[in-house]
This record gives C-alpha cells, sequence and structure tokens, in this order.
C-alpha cells in the first residue's frame, strides 16, 4: 500500500471516533484524500473494516480499531493503537455520539437511557480528549476537534439529556482549549445542524411529517450533508485555522442565526 504523500495533511495522523458512519466517515475519508494517516475508531467492528478498505481502495491509508468512547481501558488502547501504528497523534476528530432518548419530556425520560448520552457524548469526549493530548504533546503539536452540536449553542425541547451533553462538549471544548492553547494543541468544535446521517434519518423515519419543518427552519432550506460539515473539520484541523482554538463553530446552512 503507497501511502498519499500530497495534501494539506501529508506526513499527519489523524484519528476519528465513530468513523465508520456519517460525519465521521465524510472526515475520515476526506483526511485520507488530502494525504493523512487515519485511524478510524468505533464499536461496529463490520462497517469499521468497511470504511478502511473503501479508503484503501482510493489510494489511503487507514486502520480500524474497535473502541468504546465511554470505557477508558478501551480509549488508551485506541491512542496506543494509533501511535503504535503510525507512530505519531497529530489531528483528533471526536465525533462518536448517542442521540438517547428522543420526543421525551424530562418527566417521562428513562435515567438509564439520559447515563448512556451522558457516557458516551460527554465522558467520551473527555476521556479521548485525556489521552489524545499527551501523544499530541509528544509529537509536538495537535489540532482536536469535538463534535458538538447546534443543540449545544440554544435551547430545546424533548431531548433534555441530548441538549445538556452538546452544551457539555462546548464547555469542555472551551476549558481545554484554555488549558494547552499555549502548548501548541488547538481544540475547537463542530457544531452541525440538520445532516442528513443514519442518525437524523431513523429519526425522520419515524416521523416523517417532520422532515419539512425542519427544513423550514433552516435559512438555505435545505438539510446539510456529512461532506459539508468534514469540510469544516479539515479546515479547524489545518494550519489555515492556525490562530483559532476555543471556538464552537456552527455548520448549520443558517439554523442559529
Amino acid at each position: 500500500m503507497t501511502t498519499e504523500t500530497k495534501g494539506r495533511f501529508a506526513g499527519k495522523v489523524a484519528l476519528v471516533t465513530g468513523g465508520n458512519s456519517g460525519i465521521g466517515l465524510a472526515a475520515a475519508q476526506a483526511f485520507a484524500r488530502e494525504g493523512a494517516r487515519v485511524l478510524i475508531a468505533a464499536r461496529r467492528r463490520e462497517e469499521g473494516n468497511a470504511a478502511v478498505a473503501g479508503i484503501a481502495a482510493a489510494g489511503g491509508e487507514a486502520a480500524f480499531v474497535e473502541t468504546d468512547v465511554a470505557d477508558s481501558a478501551s480509549v488508551r488502547n485506541m491512542v496506543a493503537a494509533c501511535v503504535e501504528r503510525f507512530g505519531r497523534l497529530d489531528i483528533a476528530f471526536n465525533n462518536a455520539g448517542f442521540p438517547g432518548q428522543v420526543d421525551a419530556l424530562i418527566t417521562e425520560a428513562d435515567e438509564e437511557r439520559f447515563d448512556q448520552v451522558m457516557a458516551v457524548n460527554v465522558r467520551g469526549v473527555w476521556l479521548s480528549m485525556k489521552y489524545e493530548i499527551p501523544a499530541m504533546l509528544e509529537a509536538g503539536a495537535g489540532s482536536i476537534i469535538n463534535c458538538a452540536s447546534i443543540t449545544g449553542l440554544r435551547g430545546g425541547q424533548r431531548s433534555g439529556a441530548y441538549y445538556t451533553s452538546k452544551h457539555a462538549v462546548v464547555g469542555m471544548t472551551k476549558a481545554i482549549a484554555m488549558e494547552f492553547a499555549a502548548k501548541n494543541v488547538r481544540v475547537n468544535a463542530v457544531c452541525p445542524g440538520l445532516v442528513m446521517t443514519d442518525m437524523l434519518g431513523a429519526a425522520l423515519a419515524k416521523a416523517p411529517e417532520k422532515f419539512e419543518m425542519l427544513k423550514a427552519k433552516v435559512s438555505m432550506q435545505r438539510m446539510g450533508e456529512p461532506d459539508e460539515v468534514a469540510d469544516t473539520v479539515l479546515w479547524l484541523a489545518s494550519d489555515e485555522s492556525r490562530y483559532v482554538t476555543g471556538v464552537a463553530l456552527p455548520v448549520d446552512g443558517g439554523m442559529s442565526i
């Protein structure tokens, strides 16, 4: 396998959690096209291996490691596997997420589902940064992009756990950005709006009448695509954004204006 040597990320290594589908897969593919070697970390092995095969078929280099981001030992292994396989870690897109219980008031919400949302969306991002940053410091610099959401920038009803978790991701992003800005590790968040992923598709399939209603809230009058978020992630990972840290950047077609 010949590694791609041209592109913005030639010689760099990028780690993508939840890189087996949706926005994560689009980002992993985009990083590989731009010359990065990519480690895809996710729970579903079959999808992860398929993502790696697709990148290889397109001329890129990637590997997969089965990972539960809510488990400390699993996250430590993820970063160790990345460094062992590729020799370093320069970029991390902490994208793995869990939607939780949709369309439920707090009085109706299931406590176990709340704990699951916090474990993946909050603890998972926290653990990922905890173990990614030392590897980046060893490499001399790094860029972390956490996947938040426009739900982390506003209020909302009937999905309280998810809104809460994404506000936490934005807060963590800002806090950790301050801790490591002087050490050449930048930390930013991308905040997607309505993007046509499997997660959103499954939700709309249960209530198709909501599609037009949701689309009407977007200034551009359309849903976003995963590659549109991935392009923003790559910009935040690149030297083109070298003076940007602690930012929570909406990618939402004007929904949050």
